[in-house]
Formats: C-alpha cells, sequence, structure tokens
C-alpha cells in the first residue's frame, strides 16, 4: 500500500490523459453505501481519467435473472465504452459480471465491498485486486457484555437480500463462537419489519440489520415506532439506521471507494493488479443514539460518552 501511494504521489497528471475509468455499482444511487464508494472514487478519479457509472440496483431487484440482465448491459457498456480499468463495487458485480466474463482477462478490475471473503468469487485472478468488507463483530460483542453483563441471546432483523443472507451467517458463526445465540428474521415490508421488531423485544438484544430492500421503508414513520416500543438494546453495523438503533460501530464505505479509486490510478500508471495485495478494511466509527439509551432506562457508559459520535 506505501508503495502504491508513493507511485501516485509521485505520477505525473499527464500520465493519465486520455484514460477511461469505469465504476459498476451493485446497487442504486440514492443508496447511503452505494453514495459513499461512489463520492470517494469521484473524488480520487477528478481530473485523472475520464469516468462514467453504471448502477446494477440489485438491491431493489433481488432476482437472478436481474442480475444475469444488468451484467451483460454493463458488459456491452465495457465494449463501447473501452474502459482502461474497472472498479467493481460491492458482491454483485463480482458475481455476475466479473466472474462469469473477466476471469483473467486483459482488462484490469478492482473490486471492493465484498463481504468477509471473496472466495466464492475465486479471487485474485491475475486482472485483479480489491478490499474485503467486515463489521468489527469482536468488537461489538465487548461491547454488549460491558453493556449486558449477562447477554446470552440476540435476534438479527434485517432485509431479505442476498448480502444480509450472506451478514448473518457470519455474524452467527462469530456470535456463536462467544457463547451467543442470534438468531435472525429476514423481511421485506416495512409491516414485515414493525412485526418482527415487537417480537425481537423479548431478546437481550435486536441487531439492526440493512433496510435496503424494503421498497415501501418510510424513516420517519419507524424511527417513532422504534423509539416508541424499544425495550431492549438495539445495535447496528450501518450509520444510517441509527435513527433505530441505541448503539453502532459502522464501516466507512469512504475508505472502501478512496481504496478503490488510488488503486486503479496506481493500475492506469503501469502497476500490475497482481502486484497490488487485496485488503480489508481498517476504519470503524462509533455512534450512540442517547434517546434508545433513555428509553430502555439504560446508560450510557463513560467511555462511550467521550469516544461515540452522538446521533441527534
Amino acid at each position: 500500500m506505501k508503495r502504491l501511494l508513493l507511485l501516485l504521489l509521485l505520477l505525473p497528471m499527464s500520465v493519465m490523459a486520455g484514460k477511461k475509468c469505469l465504476l459498476v455499482m451493485s446497487y442504486h444511487k440514492g443508496y447511503e453505501w452505494n453514495d459513499g464508494i461512489e463520492r470517494a472514487v469521484r473524488r480520487e478519479l477528478h481530473g485523472r481519467c475520464e469516468l462514467k457509472v453504471f448502477y446494477m440496483d440489485t438491491k431493489r431487484n433481488t432476482s437472478e435473472e436481474w442480475g444475469k440482465q444488468q451484467a451483460i448491459r454493463a458488459k456491452n457498456l465495457i465494449g463501447m465504452f473501452r474502459p482502461d480499468v474497472v472498479i467493481a463495487s460491492d458482491d454483485n458485480a463480482s458475481r455476475y459480471l466479473v466472474k462469469p466474463y473477466y476471469r483473467n482477462a486483459r482488462l484490469p478490475f478492482v473490486f471492493c465491498g465484498i463481504n468477509w471473503s471473496a472466495d466464492e468469487y475465486g479471487y485474485p485472478y491475475r486482472n485483479t485486486t480489491g478490499m474485503i468488507e467486515i463489521a468489527p463483530v469482536a468488537s461489538m460483542i465487548k461491547h454488549l457484555r460491558v453493556l449486558i453483563p449477562n447477554v446470552r441471546h440476540g435476534i438479527y432483523l434485517s432485509s431479505n437480500t442476498r448480502t444480509e443472507h450472506k451478514d448473518y451467517e457470519r455474524f452467527r458463526s462469530i456470535f456463536s463462537s462467544h457463547g451467543i445465540q442470534l438468531d435472525a428474521a429476514f423481511v421485506s415490508s416495512m409491516a414485515s419489519w414493525k412485526t418482527v421488531y415487537l417480537k425481537a423485544q423479548k431478546f437481550d438484544f435486536v441487531l439492526i440489520g440493512n433496510n435496503a430492500g424494503i421498497t415501501d421503508w418510510d424513516s420517519k414513520e419507524i424511527s417513532v415506532f422504534a423509539l416508541g416500543n424499544a425495550q431492549r438494546l438495539s445495535v447496528s453495523f450501518y450509520q444510517w439506521m441509527m435513527p433505530y438503533s441505541a448503539f453502532a460501530l459502522t464501516k466507512r464505505p469512504e475508505e472502501q471507494g478512496s481504496w478503490a479509486g488510488k488503486t486503479a490510478l496506481a493500475i492506469l500508471s503501469g502497476l500490475k493488479p497482481s502486484d497490488i495485495p487485496v485488503v480489508v478494511n481498517r476504519h470503524w466509527d462509533m455512534w450512540v443514539n442517547p434517546a434508545f439509551f433513555g428509553k430502555i432506562g439504560m446508560r450510557v457508559p463513560v467511555h462511550m460518552q467521550y469516544r461515540a459520535r452522538l446521533w441527534k
């Protein structure tokens, strides 16, 4: 990574003249994680290459057929645009586009936002490198043990998407290794989310997963409902789920996008993807929502008061 950054600092702007970059986003514009990655990529590539963005929109359209159709559209765009490097954001861009059509091809790819492991895609290929996305589950468990000393049983409440199922399997395994049972409920509508949330109050804690994929989601309505019915600690790994959570450790999409943009520039400068190691994200933010702590009659620990960012 140090070599990559040094190379970029020494690289004259003229070297990038005429270069083309394509960003393939697995999801849709307006989805906060998606937008954070895109902002960071745009910032890194601004003035360095011509950038096009393609949205696969597979969070709102979850069928296998849709994913494959969008991959063909992206492939056709690659044929017409002829990019010098492609950034593939999140799992479905790799699942439907990179693995089937560009494994060990000449065109270089930088992947980012792939959850937990890239093994299912066979990465790395000769023409790929990337950043894996992991959640700070072990750190979350440590905080849970402070907040709930006898914690034994929680539930994961999330949208019914492939990524959320993948996340749950990893969460369940890690929680189990620490002696905590984690059940799950995956929902596709706001009404179902409310029903499960009420039932979830019998557990020690509720792990609030992603709402992306719940098409009728109303943030204001859910925030009022969640706070009004909160009896147990709710935690999350997503910043945009803080209106419905007491505490969160959140990943930074900008870290994924910034690394991917810098890496794309390094490849444009002549570095081979195979010479750039696959890495994992390293940075987290801590958030506290005092309203939820107050509602369940729990004090915010002193160390969190000093370290966490307050959700207002």
